[in-house]
This record gives structure tokens, sequence and C-alpha cells, in this order.
């Protein structure tokens, strides 16, 4: 191995290890930026090889981060010259992952660095660029994604309030190739685990049918296909969302079949920007997280770059929103007309009608009432990414009143109009 070569090849195999390390971090020097203001060590000596075998390497590959540990051990090894040792690690990554183009990228220019220095990452002849400058792209968002994790007592911003019945909700970074689960802590999200995930060839932000983006906003989970009725294109299943949702048709906004499913049974994974739409996780991964989706339940949220708030922030955020909703619902008890539309956008709209002519209506029904209760259960509130401040209200409505009763679920959009939160929207959901 790499440790017992003779004196005369180790400078030919330490400007090997030195190309290979920095090329496997190409994209703005990699290494630097893992691990900000600390300059590169230089590198040591190449250690004696060591009779380690794969299987004992295999352990530390078990890891419910997928792949992450592991390509993070074989780049420290490489930048340290333990050839031998990152040779080792990645026979082992290919035993848990036998399909891992990524782990035979980083093999094949381990052997390959034994021979002559390495001028690039994936040096094999005729290899063709574009792959390798998706497998190059997929090391490093892996990497810089698991490096990179947020703050543990930080939440994401969106998610204000899950319903009791809502175990966990899924927010995914499309900057970061990152999709993160929580799960309902007694109200509060926890984090649980985090994924890499492929998106559309052309980034995120769709607007029109067939422009190959991911769609952002706050979606949920509408049905689950099993693999026995999918190409094998999909992988172990798909679970659809809401795309386009209210909003995204009041946008103009258009298209379907926005889904997350697995990978081809040949790929154990896909480049970041590989899909035509679709959020696209490994099979293992798709499998895992499965088993905590709630069709119809689960929230979606997919942002271009995710919004991390602590604790504090959070929760002021979340009481302003629910005094907004309670006093709305409250006005509306009162049968005091004026002041329940005042918490109307002059810009509302339902399926159906604009605010005049729903004011109108309001107005007509609420003069035949002589008392009103109103009843919101299983409330769950959720921010929409982007610049507008525009959250996402859906509760479980019982209404009764001197001459109708009823039940309903519902959706509402609220928007902060000078410095007020409004609904824009409302409808069933």
């Amino acid at each position: 191995m790499f440790g017992f070569q003779p004196e005369s090849r180790k400078p030919l195999l330490r400007r090997a290890a030195i190309a290979l390390s920095f090329a496997l971090g190409v994209a703005g020097c990699a290494w630097m930026l893992f691990r900000p203001g600390t300059p590169p060590a230089a590198p040591a000596e190449a250690p004696p090889a060591q009779n380690t075998s794969v299987d004992e390497f295999a352990a530390e590959a078990i890891s419910d981060s997928g792949p992450e540990p592991q390509l993070e051990r074989i780049f420290a090894d490489i930048e340290a010259m333990r050839l031998d040792v990152a040779l080792k690690r990645t026979e082992s990554l290919l035993q848990r992952y036998p399909n891992y183009r990524l782990a035979y990228l980083i093999k094949g220019d381990l052997l390959l660095a034994r021979a002559h220095p390495l001028a690039a990452f994936g040096d094999a002849h005729n290899a063709p660029e574009e792959k390798i400058a998706d497998l190059r792209a997929e090391a490093f968002v892996r990497l810089k994604g698991y490096r990179n994790r947020p703050p543990t007592d930080d939440v994401p911003r969106y998610l204000l309030q899950m319903n009791d019945s809502q175990q966990y909700a899924i927010v995914i970074d499309t900057r970061k190739s990152r999709l993160y689960l929580y799960q309902n802590d007694q109200g509060r999200p926890r984090f649980v685990a985090d994924y890499y995930v492929s998106q559309g060839k052309l980034g995120a932000d769709k607007r029109v049918e067939g422009d190959r983006r991911t769609p952002l906003g706050v979606y949920h989970i509408t049905s689950h296909i099993p693999r026995e009725k999918l190409a094998d294109l999909y992988g172990h299943g798909a679970f659809p969302i809401n795309y386009p949702n209210e909003w995204d048709k009041r946008q103009g906004r258009s298209g379907s079949g926005i889904w997350l499913h697995g990978t081809p049974s040949d790929t154990y994974s896909r480049p970041p920007q590989a899909s035509d739409g679709c959020v696209v996780l490994s099979n293992p991964d798709f499998d895992t997280l499965g088993k905590n989706v709630q069709v119809g339940l689960t929230p979606v949220i997919i942002s271009n770059d995710i919004e991390w708030l602590s604790l504090d922030d959070w929760n002021r955020e979340r009481d302003e929103l629910r005094r907004s909703i309670e006093s709305w619902r409250a006005d509306w008890e009162s049968r005091d007309t004026e002041r329940y539309l005042a918490h109307y956008s002059r810009n509302f709209k339902t399926q159906s009608q604009d605010f005049q002519r729903f004011a109108e209506q309001k107005r007509r029904v609420n003069q035949s009432k002589t008392w009103i209760k109103v009843r919101l259960e299983k409330i769950s509130v959720f921010r929409n990414p982007g610049a507008d401040e525009l959250v996402v209200v859906t509760f479980n409505q019982s209404y009764a009143s001197n001459n109708l009763n009823n039940s309903m679920q519902k959706r509402q959009y609220w928007l902060r109009e000078n410095g007020q939160w409004k609904i824009v929207y409302e409808g069933n959901a």
C-alpha cells in the first residue's frame, strides 16, 4: 500500500495526494470554506501501512446521516496523506452502498494516485466531464451541509405551530440540498435527522409547467404511491405534494406532479440538480423518512435558504400570530361585522369572491344572527419562505348560530400589511 512506497516515490505520492485533496474540495477551496480562518496544515508523512480490515472500517460507515461521516473521514485522510487508510474507508463505504458512484470515483482516484499526480478530481482517461462535475458538486454540498448544521437550539422560522395530530414536519433547503426532519415535541419542533436531496435541474422557484424547477412554499403530503406502481426512475416510492397550492395559483404559477421520491435501482444518489422539479432522496433515506410521513398531515416547507430563530424569537412570532387568529375568531362571534371584516385585506379573495362581495355577504348574513359560536381546533401555522411576510393557517372549524350549524377544515393565508396581519385568502383545506 501507499505507506510502503520507496523513498523515491514519496514526492510523487505527496503531489498526488495534495492534488486529490484539493480537487475533492474544488468550487472555492472547500477545505478553507469548511474550516474558516484555519490555514491548511502541511501534509504529514504517510504512515506505515496498517492491517485494519475493510470490515473494521465498515462499522464506522453506519450512521443515520448516510455516507457523510465516512466521506468526512476519507477526505481528512487524503488531506493528511493517509491514502492507504482513505482507500480502506472508501472500500467499506462501497460495501454499505454498492451503487454509490461518488465512492467509486474516489476509489479510482486513490488507485490512480499510486502511479502519477492527479490534475483534477476524476482523472481517469475519457471520463465524461459532465458526470465528473455532478459528482464533484455532490461531494461539495454533502460535506458542506454536514459540517454546517444549524445550532441545535434554533428552529426553522416556518414551523410556528404544528397541530397535535402532526407528528413530524419536513423543511427543505434547496441551496444546501438538504432535507431536515422535525418532530412535534409538545408544540416545539425538535430536530430529528437531515438528508441529502436533489432538486430541479434549473434550481428552485418554480413558475410554469416544464421549467425544471422545484417550487418554494408551504405544502402538504397528499398521498403515497408505492414502488410497485411506479417506473424504476422513482425508486422505492413517492409522496406527492399539493403544488400548486392556493397561493401559487393566485400568483399565476402552473405545473403539477411535484413529488418527494427515491432513486433508480442502479443509483445510490443523484447530483444536487438532477430532477425535473421533484425532491429526490436516496432509497434508504426515502424508506427511513417514509416511516414518519402522515398522508394529508405532514407539512413540507421548501425554502431557498432556511431562516433559523432562537426559541425566544420563535415564541414571540408564534404568540403574535396566535393573538391575531384568536382576535379574528372572537370578533366573528361578536357579530360586529365591521370589526370582523377589519381582519381581512382589501386584496382578499376566495375561489369565487373578492373582498367587496365577501363583505356584502357577511353583512347580509349577520343581520339574521342573534348569536354565533366559533370553535377552532387542530390549528397549524406555517410561515411561507420568501420576502413576503405570509403565513398559512389551517384548522378544523365548528360554527354554530341560531339558524345554522356546520363543521369544516379551513385554510387561510395571512399577510402582514402596514404592520398588521390580514387575511388574503380563505377556503376549504
